[in-house]
Parts: structure tokens; sequence; C-alpha cells
């Protein structure tokens, strides 16, 4: 094992109050890709910013190899005496680096290095960062949440980058999908005490769940012991006698732990407040436009939203997915073409901008309208700090202006708000920003069973395939031309029958380049059948599949008992391993097998 060239050991940390830090740890060596987890306000950027020296802990030893460089992506880039992007990038360049990183990062992240910072959107501040923090390729890189602002295309190539980086990374991030394929450990932050696993993300929920049943487990056992003990002091022969001062001190220290442990945060709970049904058709858009000037974000485009439709509108940052939303919600009038809204609804909508926020404000008044003490949830007046308990804000923080939340509070406060209204159409634009894992799966599950009709936009592919039954996409992914086309299915599902669309093309661009006499005969052959391969893999597949599954549920019957990793830690990530590659196959079979069947519809007619 190579030496770590950053660690932190027994970090103490606290503002007053609940220490926020206490006993953290984090050991970084050469090579790893390391995803920080834990719950919002755990203290995962405080951690990353005391190891990039921002921040000084109370308590705990820090060492950084002294020849290591570190750079950390800042959430508030400072411009000042930069006149270009490209100048502030090049700024954080070391004497031998290669300035050509700068204009290779910069281009790939849809910047061209002559922009003003001073006229920058938050998201082209965040990628003027990123290319200013990987351009010299650091010994340790620290990102904090670096796919907030950045469109599915950036996203996938920022993957591709950090995957095949030299240097060594920590990262923050609330995409699923981004950390299970960048990390290869994980650390958890729970409750101000660090855990690590030697695992990338996709095996951290399966490893949490264990180590908390564990816990659980434990606290339930000394429970049971300090009864017992209690018992021999009232009622045994040799206590009656005298105090047996030892055993007296162990219970007495068993009884301060049962009464001090502190267990894990709670996870929100909540539903969508009933409203009136909406009418079978919710929208129906018919060949509507939007151009602005020159160019054209929607041509002709046609849709029939029904009752109980989840729709994800994905694409490039300026494609139009906005535009487009407000068309069909009927915040924008189309240039051409109609939209209709059917009847009874009641619209409820998540800006992404967070622009509904009065920093002001306190969240009792946000979450009352102003109206006393009290809400109306579900036709049950409910107690405003009774509410917020259920989204994991305290009864003290009622008062407290809105300007001190942080960015995962204000998005949780948005989400209660608009939970507690009546709703039968659910607007989302990029709500999984800033939102931590759990309060993540809260809300996949609102979207996933609620009654009425949503429609949004995300970045997240994770949350896309959770959630929505169609996705709506540009036709040309890299070059967004106005065409927009609806795929069945989530985002994965879309990847697969653009694939399959573009093989299409290309065979029929092919036959097209041949003499007709042999165009006829490829086209006739081609039409009659599968080949024997192909049927044969179809017929079996099904087949292959289901043997995939029962095996995956054998080893998930096995990982339920919640004593295995802590009785046999070998057998469980051995178990998680095979999982893993179980998965990967049954996923590929399911995609080989959509890809055929759909061909043989095709040559069906």
């Amino acid at each position: 094992m190579a030496p770590p060239i950053l660690k932190l050991d027994d970090i103490f940390l606290s503002f007053g109050g609940a220490p926020l830090l206490a006993g953290a740890g984090l050991q970084i060596e050469p090579g790893d890709k390391i995803c920080l987890v834990g719950r919002n306000g755990s203290g995962k950027s405080t951690l990353l910013k005391i190891a990039a020296g921002l921040v000084e802990a109370q308590s705990g030893e820090v060492f950084r190899h002294p020849s290591s460089t570190v750079r950390y992506l800042e959430q508030a880039p400072d411009f000042a005496d930069f006149n270009t992007v490209q100048a502030y990038a090049e700024a954080g360049l070391g004497p031998g680096d290669d300035p050509y990183r700068v204009t290779y990062l910069l281009s790939h992240l849809g910047l061209s290095g002559e922009e003003d910072p001073r006229m920058l959107s938050g998201g082209e501040s965040r990628r003027a960062a990123l290319a200013r923090v990987m351009a010299p390729e650091p010994d340790i890189l620290l990102l904090d949440e670096p796919t907030n602002h950045l469109d599915l295309p950036t996203i996938e190539w920022l993957e591709g980058e950090l995957q095949k980086t030299r240097s060594a990374l920590v990262l923050i991030s609330h995409d699923r999908r981004f950390l299970e394929k960048v990390s290869t450990a994980t650390v958890w932050l729970d409750r101000g005490t660090s855990r690590r696993l030697d695992r990338g993300f996709a095996h951290f929920e399966a490893w949490r769940d264990q180590v908390l049943e564990a816990e659980e487990l434990e606290q339930h056992k000394l429970g049971k012991s300090i009864e017992r003990e209690e018992h021999w002091l009232r009622y045994g022969v040799t206590a009656r006698r005298k105090r047996n001062m030892r055993r007296l001190g162990e219970l007495q220290t068993m009884r301060s732990n049962y009464r001090g442990h502190k267990g894990p945060q709670g996870t929100v709970q909540a539903t969508v407040s009933d409203a009136q049904e909406s009418g079978k058709l919710v929208i129906e858009a018919d060949k509507i436009t939007k151009s602005f000037g020159e160019r054209a974000i929607v041509t002709p485009f046609s849709i029939r939203v029904h009752r109980g439709d989840c729709i994800g509108l994905v694409g490039p940052n300026g494609a139009g997915k906005t535009t487009l939303l407000k068309m069909l919600t009927g915040q924008l009038s189309p240039d051409s073409g109609i939209v209709k809204l059917g009847t009874n609804l009641e619209i409820a909508a998540l800006d992404q901008k967070r622009e509904d926020l009065d920093p002001e404000d306190t969240l009792a008044n946000y979450l009352t309208d102003g109206r006393g003490e009290n809400l109306l949830v579900n036709g049950e007046q409910r107690h405003v700090t009774g509410y917020m308990k259920e989204f994991l804000f305290q009864p003290e923080q009622a008062r407290t202006p809105i300007r001190n939340l942080s960015g995962g509070e204000r998005a949780r406060l948005m989400l209660a708000r608009i939970l507690s209204r009546p709703t039968n159409l659910l607007i989302l634009d990029e709500p999984t920003n800033d939102l931590d894992i759990e309060t993540l799966d809260l809300l996949q599950e609102i979207v996933a069973g609620f009654p009425g009709t949503v429609i949004l936009v995300s970045h997240d592919r994770d949350f896309l395939d959770r959630t929505v039954t169609s996705t709506i996409a540009p036709a040309v992914p890299d070059a967004p031309d106005g065409r927009w086309i609806e795929y069945a299915g989530g985002y994965s599902d879309m990847l697969v029958q653009r694939k399959g669309a573009l093989e299409e093309r290309k065979r029929a661009e092919k036959a097209a380049e041949k003499p007709k006499t042999q165009q006829a005969t490829a086209s006739s052959s081609s039409k009659v059948k599968l080949s024997f391969k192909q049927k044969f893999a179809l017929e079996n597949l099904p087949k292959e599949m289901a043997k995939a599954e029962a095996e995956i549920a054998k080893r998930e019957q096995v990982m339920a008992d919640p004593n295995l990793f802590t009785r046999d830690p070998t057998a469980f990530n051995r178990l998680a391993g095979e999982m893993e590659k179980l998965r990967a196959s049954l996923t590929d079979m399911e995609e080989e097998w959509l890809e055929l069947e759909m061909l043989r519809e095709e040559l069906e007619g």
C-alpha cells in the first residue's frame, strides 16, 4: 500500500453547540478516487476545505506531503483582476504545466476563453473554475458538486476525464450515476465521524444499511445488558450484602453510552396533498414552434400528455428545455401551433433558480404564506413546526431567515411547501440540485407514486431512469436544431432507441450507396427474417435473464442478514462483487434483447 499524500485524523470542529466533526478522518493515496457522502449539513464541504487548507480544525492531525499539489473547486470563484476566462484559468497553472490544457478544457466545457468573467452566469462560473483546477493535473483534486449546472453531455465528458486522470480525487456529488462511474472508494461522514469502504459508490447503500442495522442491534443488546445489571443490583444476593463498586461503575458507563447514543438523522417523511383529479387529457400541443431571432428553439412539435404520465426533458444547456416546458404549461405562447390545457388542473412548480424564495423571509412564514402558525395539509390543520420536522428542520429554525439555509436546505424547504398544497400537475425544473441522496430517494418515491401528472427537466440520469415514463430530447443531441423527439421510457431507454435508430440509418445509407440491383437484393434479403444467430439470441436471452435474476435474488437473500458484514466482511464483499457482475450482465442482456426485438418488429412491418 502506498503511503498517504494527505491524511486527516481525529478532526474536531464545532461552530458552537453540537460538534460538526468529532473524530472524522480522511486518507488519500496516489490514484484514489474517493466519493465523500453524507446527509446535507453533515460537514462534507467543511472536511474538504480542511483538506484543502482553507479551514483550520480545532483539533486533530493534518498531514500533506510537502511535494504534493492540491486543487480545490471553489463554489464562488474570485475573478478579480482577470479580464478573460482564459486568463483566470491559466492563473492556476504551475511553471511546468501545459497551457494547451486550459484551451482543451474550456472548449469541452462550452467556453471560448474570451468571455468577461464579470458577465458569467452561475453555471459558466462553475465551468471556468473546473477548467482552472483540472488544467494543472494536480496530485490531489478536491471537487465539491462538480456537476452542478452542467448538462448531460458535459457530465458524461467529465466522467471520462476524471476516470483517466492521474490525480487522486475526492468528490462530493448528489449524482448517483456520476459517483458510480468515477469512484473506487467511499468515505461516509455520519454524525461527525467517518467510515471508509474500499469500493465505489455502487456498493455504498447496501453497506450503509448493514452498518446501521448492526448498530441498532448493538444498541438493543446494550439495553438488555443494562436491564440485567439493574436486576442484579436490586435482587442479587451479593448485592444485598455489599455493593460491587466495579460493577456499579460499569453499569453507569453503560447507561451513559445508551443515553448518549446519537442515532442516524431521520429521513424525510412526506406525501403529496391530494387534489381533485384532472381531466384525462392534461396537455395537447399541436405543431408548436418557437424561435429567438434566426435561431429555432422548437420546430413543429406535437405531444399529448395524459393523466398519470411522467415526462422528462433532457438536452444540453441552451437547447431550449425550459422554453419548451413553459410553452407546454401555458407560461409562454408559441410562435405558431396550439397548446390546450386540460380541465381541473392544480399546478405546483419547483424552479431551478429558487426564485420563489425571499432570503429575508422566515421558514415558518414561507410555509404558511404569513397566515399564522398553522397550515392546511390534506385537509388537516398542522402546526408549522411539526410539519417542518418531517423535512428534517428543527423547531428552533422556524424563525430563521431563509438566507441562512444551505442550498440543500432551501431545496428541501421548497419541496415542503409544494407538497403541502393540493396539486395534480407537478412541474419540476432541475429538482435534484443540492438534494442529498436520502432526500433524492424520497423525491423519487413521490414522483414515481404521484397519482397526477409530472413534467420535469433534469440532468440526473439515475433520477430519470427511476421516474419518467417517456423522455423528450433533441433529435440531434450534439447540435440541437429545434427538433425534439419523444422516446418511451427513461434516459437509458432513450439511449438504446437512439442507438438502434442510428444503426438503422447507417444501414439505409450504406444500402443507398450500392448499385440498384445490389440494393434491391440486400433490401429484400434483409426484410425476410433475422439471422439464425439473432433468432437464437432472441429466444434464449429471456431464459438467461431469468437465471441472472434468480442468482441476484439468492445473493440478496444472503446479504439481507444484518450480521453478515460484521461477522464475515470477506463473504459480504465477495457477494457484493458477484452481484455487481450479475447486474452488469443482466443489463447487457436486456439491452441486446431490446435491440433484437425492435429489429424483429421492423422486419415484420
